[in-house]
């Protein structure tokens, strides 16, 4: 399931895929991968991207 919230989030905050890949330590592929959903981060992964983003988890990874 392609996570739009991610993106939206990202985009809000006018950042890159590469952007906020090295903010959090990751390639531009692993957040494009999560992105289009092909792709299940660790809970450490996801904690990080919510502190770069100003989000919570469940804003951004929960339903």
């Amino acid at each position: 399931m392609k996570n739009l919230r991610l993106k939206s989030a990202r985009a809000a905050k006018d950042l890159s895929q590469q952007a906020l890949a090295d903010m959090v330590g990751v390639s531009r592929q692993t957040i494009n991968a999560i992105e289009k959903g092909d792709y299940n981060p660790t809970i450490r992964l996801c904690i990080d991207i919510c502190k770069v983003l100003d989000k919570t988890l469940d804003e951004i990874f929960w339903e």
